[in-house]
């Protein structure tokens, strides 16, 4: 007898549909699994009939030939376990089949339990493409897939209740999602004294989705500043926040709920280049996806490796990274912002106010070179930090300072200019950081009063186009902060100024 159902299997941050066909025929009795299953799915033979036999059913009654379809396209992971599992009692007469708009995955325990299994939100995500009604998964999986909407997902613990539900004697549950846990309280900008040229541009960054770099002296605040980027960010768009979900669900770490907070991430600087931009043997999503929508911190970047620099220049351009490799490819998204923070030179001391730094010119230009041009090019804001002076640091008896912004006033003004952006591009989530040509030119006029101004700096600053475009995208983001329809002179000054702060002092 042939039973025919319907599975999903993950590849990159995407599921694609897997039809499983079991037959059941006479010969020797054993499982046997054909359509490029790899070593985590051959090796499932074995905990099905384990499974199947600690649920008190007849594990392999006669001989059973597994076809994974479709056949040409390699199938990985332990979500298969239970479609096969189920097959293997349809085939042989001890359960009804599913309905053909019913998907199920999950990975078998030796004792038929059901153990989840990751890419549950893409699975979610592809049945409701596929206009499937019913997904079966295992229950912390369930959990995460029942955020997607138009699609009824069901919550099994065992074999035996997949088995019972078929028959119509005991239902599955449905699923209800995580709600997300609740954090400690975010830090404040106002908690940061002093480095008002460095607000000033966070708050631009944040307005604009502009990458930032920081530069001074260990123990000026570079670190404190981006911490509280994300304070300033508004929360995503349920679309957003989806695709966010679905690649954290591949890559094995679940967001409970469908969390609307944009991702920070701050990976070390001893980082592989894999694990920053994605890839192994099967290619998993880096750093820079799940960063998606979200940040991306690197802290002491010239201590990171150059290659794995160097590979963030594609997808800092087109916001997604494609990952080749001999028998396959996955492209993953990659729209992500980038903070960065550095010391002025090796011993952090150059600047400082002091004759404590003992780096030679060589040692200067050697540290400086490990971030190349190209990559410096993609970076909007430039910002010294420079260490306080003493009067900046006292405690201030309970009166503010003039530089103490709380995030949520900072973030309201974000919040109105992103808001414009949306009006003008037509996406929740578009910014000015990202526009391509045609945009820059269409949204990025700049009025006769300032076009001398930034002519004179195009050639004294030496400004390659790309470096231009970005300057114009800075100086909309200024004037959408300042409430301003228009690119006035004052915004293209302040723009530039940011360019002027380069490690290594290139534009």
């Amino acid at each position: 007898m042939l039973a025919r159902l319907t599975s999903a299997a993950v590849a990159g941050v995407e599921a694609y549909r897997v039809a499983v066909e079991v037959d059941v025929s006479s010969g020797l009795p054993g499982i046997s699994v054909v359509g490029l299953p790899h070593s985590a799915v051959r090796e499932g033979r074995e905990r099905v009939i384990a499974a199947v036999k600690a649920s008190g059913l007849d594990a392999a009654p006669r001989k059973v030939v597994v076809n994974l379809a479709p056949a040409d396209v390699p199938k990985e992971g332990s979500a298969l376990d239970l479609p096969i599992a189920v097959g293997l009692l349809v085939a042989s007469g001890q359960a009804p089949a599913p309905g053909t708009d019913v998907c199920l995955a999950g990975e078998l325990g030796l004792d038929g339990g059901l153990r989840t299994v990751r890419g549950a939100v893409a699975a979610a995500v592809r049945c409701v493409d596929e206009g499937l009604r019913t997904l079966i998964l295992p229950e912390s999986a369930a959990r995460e897939a029942a955020i997607v909407p138009g699609l009824e997902v069901l919550s099994a613990r065992h074999l035996v209740e997949v088995v019972e539900h078929l028959r119509g004697t005991r239902p599955l549950p449905v699923a209800r999602p995580l709600e997300p846990a609740p954090t400690a309280p975010a830090p404040d900008l106002a908690e940061v004294r002093g480095q008002m040229g460095a607000k000033r541009a966070l708050e631009i960054a944040a307005a604009g989705g502009h990458n930032l770099l920081l530069i001074g002296p260990p123990g000026a605040g570079k670190s404190m500043l981006a911490a509280r980027l994300a304070t300033l960010l508004p929360p995503l768009a349920r679309e957003a926040a989806l695709d966010v979900a679905r690649i954290y669900s591949a890559a094995g770490e679940p967001r409970a709920g469908l969390d609307r907070r944009p991702p920070f991430r701050a990976p070390h600087h001893g980082v592989s280049d894999a694990g920053l931009v994605g890839g192994g043997p099967a290619p998993r999503p880096g750093e820079i996806s799940l960063a998606h929508h979200g940040v991306l911190f690197l802290d002491e970047l010239p201590e990171f490796r150059r290659a794995a620099l160097e590979a963030l220049r594609q997808p800092l351009e087109s916001g997604e990274v494609t990952i080749v490799r001999a028998r396959r490819s996955a492209t993953f998204p990659a729209a992500f912002q980038l903070i960065a923070a550095m010391n002025p030179c090796p011993c952090g001391r150059l600047g400082d106010g002091s004759d404590r730094c003992v780096c030679t010119e060589a040692d200067l230009r050697r540290y400086r070179s490990r971030i190349s041009g190209p990559l410096l090019d993609r970076i909007d804001l430039r910002v010294e930090v420079p260490l306080l002076d003493p009067e900046d640091l006292r405690p201030a008896e309970g009166v503010p300072t003039a530089s103490a912004r709380s995030s949520s006033a900072v973030a309201e003004g974000v919040r109105a200019a992103r808001e414009r952006q949306r009006e003008r591009h037509g996406h929740p989530e578009m910014v000015n950081a990202r526009l391509d040509v045609a945009g820059v030119h269409r949204h990025c006029f700049v009025g006769e009063a300032a076009w001398p101004l930034l002519s004179a700096a195009v050639t004294r600053m030496r400004l390659s186009p790309r470096a231009y475009h970005r300057v114009l995208r800075v100086s909309r983001t200024i004037a959408d902060l300042a409430g301003s329809r228009g690119i006035a002179r004052p915004h293209v000054a302040e723009a530039l100024q940011y360019r002027g702060g380069s490690a290594g002092g290139r534009a």
